[in-house]
Parts: structure tokens; C-alpha cells; sequence
């Protein structure tokens, strides 16, 4: 026989019930699912104190070679030595199993979960009813914790699909900025080219205006000289006219 994982819940020791699960239906209690809570009032001693701790705690089943074998949990009270006992196997379990101290810890959670289920345990056998409001207590405890894992399952979920819309956006934007990257390259090249196409163009305006200049230059000095050798030959005509003019004065002998 397998037996089943240690628990600090004091359990009795293992049933056999049957070969099959559905001949076991009228073995102690009700194995397995967790049904509605009976009434303090039904039974009387020691019946009603099983069948509310079989389903406070519902008892362990398995199956081994076809043979179903069950694990009630114990309706034995507890003494002092075994709180001490059970206080000093906690700390023997955390350790061995090497639990954190401080943060989330699946394993040290599910130690003091066990530890609070055989303290219930060991309450309910004494006093039915505060077994019965610890269990409201640990109920209460569970769908907090649940409430709070899905709360933070979901915002690690929304952190991670952030992440990614991020990088993704990271990745877009690196992408938009090599491609303005090239655009500004490609556009400081045109700038150049049309730089040195504005100086070239100065060069030979320069170059053209020079010439010009020289040519008009030129051209006045030819004027001008060809003005001055009109005005001598003008000159040149002019004074033999004067010379021989009628009515001119005769020269004194």
C-alpha cells in the first residue's frame, strides 16, 4: 500500500473499503467531495462529531491494485504535547522543506494551511460550534487569498501585455527613426549638392561679370581713342580752312 503524502493533520490509519469506489458508498462517513455541513443538533457524541469533521475535512482516498482505501481524519482530542508536537513538526517542516520566510511561498503556505486544518480539528472535537466558526474563518481566509491571486495574476498579466505593446511601440519607433535617419542623410546630401551647384554657378557669374566688365572696359577705351582721333582730324581740318578764309587780315610785310 501507497500511502499518501504526510500532512500535519492527525489522520486514523488507513480503511480498506473495497475493490472499487462504488462499494465503498457505505463505509464511515461520506469519502471524497465536501457535502453541506450537518446540523449541530442531529447526532448525538461522538457520530456527530466525525461527520462534521469529515466534512471540515473530507478523508483521503486512493487507490492501490484495484483496492480503494480511505483515511479519516482523526476524532482523537489532543493533549498539551501534541500542540507542542505540532508546533515543533511546522517548524521542522518549514525548514526541511526549505519554505522562505518572508514573501509569497507556495510551501509555507500550504504548511501553516495544514497547520490551521488540525487546529480546527483539535477545537471541533472539544466544541462543535467553534470548530464550526473556525471553518467560516478559514473559508473566509481562502477566497481572500483567491480574490488577491487573481488580482495579482491579472495585473501581472496587464504588466506583461504592456511590456510587449512597449516593446513592440520600441521596435516601431526604432524602425521610424533609422528610416528619418536616412531621410535627413539624404536630404544633407541634396543640401550639399545644391551647395556646391549655387557656388559653381557664382564662379562663372563672377567669371561672366569679370569678362564683361573686361570687355566693356575695352570698349570704352576704343571709343574714347577713336573719339580723340576723330577730334584731331577734325582739329587737323579746321585749321587750314581758318588759314585761307576771304576777308582774312593780310599779313604785315
Amino acid at each position: 500500500m501507497i500511502p499518501p503524502l504526510s500532512s500535519l493533520v492527525r489522520y486514523d490509519n488507513p480503511v480498506l473499503v473495497s475493490t472499487s469506489k462504488d462499494k465503498g458508498k457505505g463505509a464511515k462517513g461520506t469519502p471524497g467531495k465536501k457535502g453541506a455541513l450537518p446540523p449541530v443538533e442531529q447526532k448525538p457524541g461522538l457520530t456527530q462529531t466525525e461527520d462534521i469533521l469529515n466534512s471540515i475535512l473530507p478523508p483521503r482516498e486512493w487507490t492501490e491494485d484495484g483496492q480503494l482505501w480511505v483515511q479519516y481524519v482523526s476524532s482523537t482530542p489532543a493533549t498539551r504535547l501534541d500542540v507542542i508536537n505540532l508546533q515543533e513538526k511546522l517548524d521542522q517542516q518549514l525548514q526541511q522543506r526549505q519554505a522562505r520566510e518572508t514573501g509569497i511561498c507556495p510551501i509555507r503556505e500550504e504548511l501553516y494551511a495544514q497547520t490551521f486544518d488540525e487546529l480546527i480539528r483539535q477545537v471541533t472535537i472539544n466544541c462543535a460550534e467553534r470548530g464550526l466558526l473556525l471553518l467560516r474563518v478559514r473559508d473566509e481566509m481562502r477566497m481572500t487569498i483567491a480574490a488577491y491571486q487573481t488580482l495579482y495574476e491579472s495585473a501581472v498579466a496587464f504588466g506583461i501585455r504592456k511590456a510587449l505593446q512597449t516593446e513592440q511601440g520600441k521596435s516601431e519607433m526604432e524602425s521610424r527613426i533609422t528610416q528619418l535617419e536616412g531621410d535627413v542623410k539624404d536630404l544633407e546630401r541634396q543640401v550639399q549638392e545644391w551647395k556646391f551647384k549655387c557656388e559653381a554657378i557664382e564662379k562663372r557669374e563672377s567669371e561672366r561679370r569679370e569678362v564683361e566688365a573686361k570687355k566693356h572696359k575695352d570698349e570704352v577705351a576704343y571709343l574714347e581713342n577713336y573719339a580723340k582721333q576723330l577730334k584731331q582730324q577734325l582739329e587737323t581740318f579746321l585749321v587750314p580752312a581758318k588759314k585761307g578764309a576771304p576777308g582774312a587780315p593780310a599779313a604785315a610785310t
